[in-house]
């Protein structure tokens, strides 16, 4: 692929997840988090959204979020769940953008907060109208979707190398 191509990062954080007394990584979705998912997912489809590739965290919360999301879906993508985007660093998430295989254009990230939120925020170089600063406001809540777009191959991405082009929440 040309450096110049145009590439689309999908950030999308779990959907709300309940408080048990299991493990961290093995806590379900709330009811709310099973009704939000597939709302999700028809957003992404209503809004074009068409990643080749989705990484998802290992998480029971976010492996529920994308069994909802999924199906939503225009085109089904490849998915691969990975044990690095849970408790992920921004460090260690812009690590992840950077090894993604060269032929991938649109990528979809499914994970946690504070790293989603913290990634979205790193990336932006610049945003439609006020996106950046309703993302910010709002903190990136469950369900939350942010997209972003730039030129360039994944091993060139860093902060501020992106434009936010949409951020939405089921609740926003």
């Amino acid at each position: 692929m040309s450096l110049a191509t145009t590439r689309r990062i999908v950030l999308v954080r779990h959907s709300k997840s309940e408080w048990t007394d299991t493990d961290d990584h093995e806590r379900p979705l709330a009811e709310r988090g099973r009704k939000d998912a597939p709302v999700a997912g028809r957003w992404l489809a209503e809004s074009g959204v068409t990643p080749e590739l989705a990484l998802v965290s290992t998480a029971a919360r976010a492996r529920e979020s994308w069994k909802l999301i999924n199906p939503e879906l225009s085109a089904r993508p490849r998915t691969v769940y990975n044990d690095g985007l849970y408790e992920a660093s921004l460090g260690e998430l812009i690590t992840l953008l950077n090894e993604t295989p060269a032929d991938v254009r649109e990528l979809l990230l499914l994970g946690h907060n504070p790293g989603m939120h913290a990634l979205a925020d790193a990336l932006t170089g610049e945003a439609e109208g006020d996106l950046l600063a309703r993302m910010n406001r709002t903190g990136f809540p469950s369900s939350a979707i942010a997209v972003l777009t730039f030129e360039g191959s994944w091993e060139s991405v860093e902060h501020g190398t992106a434009r936010l082009d949409a951020f939405w929440s089921p609740h926003a």
